[in-house]
């Protein structure tokens, strides 16, 4: 197998990236080496949240069950360093995810920094965030021609190394519990799998599923989860709840 040459792969990027799957009952980087034990502690809580019996989103238990998603720890959200090591890690993702077996696969990835307290810091920091990954994957790739780079457009889904993904933000300022956790964290969704789902004439049913789990652990569904492509899935990426004038901090050229 030919490997593709990672166009990230600068000194900082090596230095920061942590590209882990989970095999054997344990957590291993893609190159060998040893997680830290921060990330391992990490990871640990994250897979401890999405097995609760409660947790609403039938996707991410299932990519939990399946071993379908990797992991990384990265330092403070938003910062060069982060940035740095996350575009190298999903860009190796995005290389291995055709050969991932699963229902769904996502990247995930949790930041040491900030201890946030607000949802709309955490709103500010994922976009900026995005948009820095952004500016690093400008200038080796296109935006996914199958989706949109405006947030306003009901067909928007971020795009990075010519993948698109639907964005799920976990913060510890989050109102809702399905999207608690202690440190930030962003889950990369292969947003193609939503349309797969379609033709397959399962999205509706897992929707419901979700809907009605959400409503149970919450007292009602999350007013945020529209149906999908009826507005622009940009909306619910922080998962702050926001009114019809919300706007997206940034712009994607």
């Amino acid at each position: 197998m030919v490997r593709t040459l990672n166009p990230f792969a600068s000194r900082q990027a090596l230095a920061n990236s942590s590209y882990g799957r989970w095999s054997d009952g344990q957590l291993l980087l893609g190159d060998g080496g040893s997680p830290t034990r921060m990330a391992e502690d990490v990871h640990a809580a994250l897979r401890a949240v999405l097995h609760d019996p409660d947790f609403p989103c039938i996707g991410a238990k299932s990519v939990v069950n399946q071993s379908s998603y990797r992991f990384g720890l990265y330092p403070e959200m938003g910062s060069p360093s982060a940035t740095a090591g996350l575009a190298l890690d999903l860009f190796r993702f995005s290389e291995e995810r055709p050969r991932i077996e699963g229902d769904f696969t996502s990247f995930i990835a949790s930041f040491l920094a900030p201890k946030l307290r607000s949802a709309r810091t955490f709103e500010d920091l994922l976009w900026r965030q995005l948009s820095a990954l952004h500016e690093l994957d400008r200038e080796h790739f296109d935006w996914n021609p199958q989706v949109a780079a405006d947030p306003t457009d009901p067909a928007f889904s971020f795009s990075f190394a010519g993948g698109a993904y639907f964005v799920v933000g976990l913060s510890p300022a989050s109102r809702r519990w399905a999207r608690r956790f202690p440190w930030p964290t962003l889950v990369f969704n292969d947003h193609f799998q939503f349309e797969r789902l379609r033709e397959a004439q399962q999205f509706d049913r897992i929707r419901d599923a979700i809907r009605e789990r959400d409503s149970r652990l919450h007292g009602s569904a999350n007013p945020m989860l529209t149906d999908y492509g009826a507005h622009s899935e940009a909306r619910q990426y922080s998962g702050r709840n926001v009114n019809g004038d919300w706007r997206c901090p940034v712009h994607f050229e």
